[in-house]
């Protein structure tokens, strides 16, 4: 039995720790009231590309720094700032303890993303996990979940399920790739009504409780 879960605003709350980057960075720098919403409201939860974002704080804010610059501190700063709620991680031991391999398969620059698994914890709780900047392919392109489904030690044809929050990477890839899907369920947009998750939840514990005690092992693809 195979899960594979996505980072941001899935495992870990990836907006909170970029909103107390905002904060961080607006009063080091001295930027004034309203700088930090207006940065977090310009990342737009994370869809808009980091090169974009930072070329446009750059310009508004006439910082000297080059806007890759500003974005290697960003990336160097950011994971010391995200955290995983307990239950979370208490959830995937107790996924792994039933016999799941667990692993992630995320969007995002190598080292970002690997700091952050490393930082909150995740990374020892994972048999595998697959980086699309480290592996030069994106979600929802099905070769990135094949790479984590052979990181933790499976086989793409054996199935499993992915769990995220969107509806496009995580559903429509996870699905692409031959894997049963559980969205996590935010809040911040509309289920579409053809096709969609094979579950839907509100919070990644409850697709975690859900794969261990919803249902009985043989009813797993």
């Amino acid at each position: 039995m195979l899960a594979l879960f996505d980072l941001d605003n899935t495992l870990i709350d990836r907006l909170d720790a970029f909103r107390r980057w905002t904060a961080e960075f607006a009063s080091e720098r001295g930027l004034g009231e309203g700088a930090a919403s207006w940065m977090v409201e310009l990342d737009a939860n994370g869809s808009v590309p980091m090169e974009t974002f930072f070329e446009l704080v750059r310009e508004r804010f006439r910082l000297p720094e080059p806007a890759g610059e500003l974005w290697r501190a960003y990336r160097a700063r950011l994971p010391q700032l995200v955290s995983c709620r307990a239950e979370v991680l208490a959830g995937l031991d107790r996924l792994r303890a039933a016999g799941w391999a667990v692993g992630v398969v995320t969007n995002g620059r190598a080292d970002n993303q690997t700091g952050k698994l490393e930082s909150t914890g995740l990374a020892s709780r994972l048999d595998g996990w697959a980086i699309s900047g480290a592996e030069g392919v994106s979600k929802p392109d099905v070769r990135l979940f094949e790479i984590g489904i052979r990181r933790c030690g499976a086989s793409p044809a054996a199935g499993g399920w992915m769990v995220g929050d969107d509806l496009t990477n995580d559903v429509g890839g996870g699905r692409g790739a031959g894997l049963r899907t559980i969205w996590v369920d935010r809040g911040t947009v509309a289920e579409p009504s053809g096709g969609g998750a094979d579950h839907v939840v509100t919070d990644v514990v409850g697709a975690i409780d859900w794969l261990v005690d919803g249902k009985s092992p043989g009813s797993y693809r």
